[in-house]
């Protein structure tokens, strides 16, 4: 219900107030933010508060640096009468006065204070889980399968979608990736598992003999980052789904990483294993007024 009625208000687009440091401060009260887990966005994006008053957002400022607590001065009057805190992600230079769609923590304020936290804004991955394969489905080269990683299960002897995600909220993505020696390498971004990713006829790993069946993943056959030699053996790399903002200005995964697991040394080609929790389900946090 929460998530239900913070993206209804979000989306009206109507009166949206920003507050500045240089506010009179016999009008102003602190907002302190202690929030966990935030990654450095880089140049083109950083994080904005805001606060719903009345049905209405109000900004309470911009941030890029990720150390906790930061505080904000916020009109008084708005600050008290607020129901609930939102974090989004929004471009560094923006003509937008609105909150963006990729929202990132939210929470509804009890007293002083409100538990923020991604679940919901963004998607519950509490009950996630994932299967995959090795295969090289895009070449005709069967004396590679070990270079290929596919999000499918055809244990039952017919391929279906191997992801159990949530649906992800507007402004956000699924990506994949294979870590290669501390290095990560993506699969492609999709938001369905059950579809081909986004990447899946333009790769510049993937062979010359088709895209590959309608699930995400990869193969990694030819053109290999420096450093790289394709094809190569999957087995003991670290294989990752993670939760991308929409857009994205990075070329590494972000920190919500609900899925990961390591391509056991005896793996079989043509197998589906089986994933396990990734190091970042979920992220939250506590801001008070």
């Amino acid at each position: 219900m929460i998530r239900k009625v913070i993206l209804a208000v979000l989306s009206i687009g109507i009166l949206i107030v920003s507050c500045s440091d240089d506010d009179n401060p016999m009008k102003t009260s602190r907002l302190t933010l202690n929030l966990e887990g935030l990654e450095a966005l880089g140049a083109d994006f950083v994080y904005e508060g805001w606060i719903i008053v009345d049905g209405n957002p109000v900004s309470t400022g911009t941030f890029s640096s990720v150390d906790f607590p930061q505080t904000f001065n916020v009109d008084k009057s708005q600050l008290n009468e607020a129901t609930t805190f939102v974090l989004s992600i929004e471009p560094a230079v923006d003509s937008d006065p609105a909150p963006a769609a990729t929202k990132i923590l939210a929470g509804d304020f009890n007293g002083d204070e409100a538990n923020v936290t991604s679940n919901g804004i963004v998607g519950d991955f509490t009950a996630s889980s994932g299967k995959y394969i090795l295969a090289t489905p895009t070449d005709t080269d069967d004396t590679n399968e070990e270079s290929g990683v596919w999000f499918l299960d055809n244990s039952s002897g017919s391929a279906v979608a191997g992801l159990n995600l949530p649906t992800l909220t507007d402004g956000w993505k699924y990506e994949g990736w294979v870590v290669f020696d501390g290095t990560p390498i993506t699969t492609g971004t999709f938001t369905a598992v059950n579809t081909a990713d986004d990447n899946a006829a333009t790769s510049m790993f993937k062979g010359d003999a088709g895209n590959g069946p309608a699930y995400p993943g990869e193969d990694f056959l030819q053109n290999p980052p420096a450093g790289l030699t394709f094809p190569t053996d999957l087995k003991g790399k670290t294989v990752v789904i993670s939760v991308e903002p929409d857009p994205d200005n990075s070329t590494a995964p972000f920190t919500l990483k609900p899925l990961a697991h390591m391509v056991p040394a005896d793996a079989m080609n043509h197998t589906a294993i089986m994933m396990e929790d990734g190091p970042v389900k979920s992220l939250s946090g506590m801001v008070s007024r």
